[in-house]
């Protein structure tokens, strides 16, 4: 059964903003009910394992990403086949994976309130890389890759008032944003500092590692 993206948060005692701008505001589920669903509010938490802390906290990144199981297990085990990479690079090799997504990179224009619209807006075809459409959330970008939202897909109601959205949007310094023309250019790789994750990427290597 599917989770509210609410209960994700709850269960995982930490705001991870799956839910755009209700996330910032005081109707915020985690904080009205800063527990775990079915659990009362003032009872005692039982301590936790080390692979429990570590399951933690590869589902709190794979949630904020939006991503699935599959999809976020095949990064990390791409790494982990390359021994040398994984011990060093890691977590900025694994970053760099999931951040120039091309789901991802429409959600850090600003073009997209969360992720997961992201995901459905890049599905239905709305947008154009390097001047071709394309309908793949997963494909990964490369320095140099221009995208921007598809000629015919601009009067649709998914982007009324965009041009408001994306002049609040603090894009992040591996992408230059033309905000007039609304065309976004990958200008280098994101880095780990570039990004404030929402667990602990060593984690995750030691989780899949098991």
């Amino acid at each position: 059964m599917k989770q509210s993206k609410c209960k994700i948060c709850r269960r995982l005692g930490d705001k991870l903003f799956l839910k755009g701008e209700r996330c910032y505001s005081a109707k915020c589920a985690i904080i009205k009910r800063p527990y775990a669903p079915g659990q009362k509010p003032k009872r005692r938490k039982a301590g936790i394992s080390e692979y429990g802390r570590e399951l933690k906290e590869k589902q709190k990144i794979k949630r904020s990403y939006n991503l699935t199981e599959q999809e976020f297990r095949g990064y990390v085990q791409v790494l982990l086949d390359t021994k040398t990479k994984a011990v060093d690079d890691g977590p900025s090799a694994l970053v760099q994976s999931i951040e120039t997504r091309l789901d991802n990179v429409v959600f850090r224009l600003g073009l997209a309130k969360s992720r997961a619209e992201a995901r459905q807006m890049v599905s239905h075809g709305h947008f154009v890389v390097n001047g071709r459409r394309t309908d793949i959330p997963s494909r990964q970008l490369k320095v140099g890759d221009k995208v921007s939202i598809r000629k015919g897909s601009k009067e649709r109601a998914v982007f009324k008032n965009i041009e408001e959205k994306v002049k609040k949007a603090v894009v992040p310094a591996w992408i230059s944003m033309d905000k007039q023309i609304l065309e976004a250019e990958i200008k280098r790789y994101p880095k780990i500092d570039d990004v404030q994750l929402m667990g602990e990427v060593s984690a995750v290597f030691e989780h899949y590692s098991r």
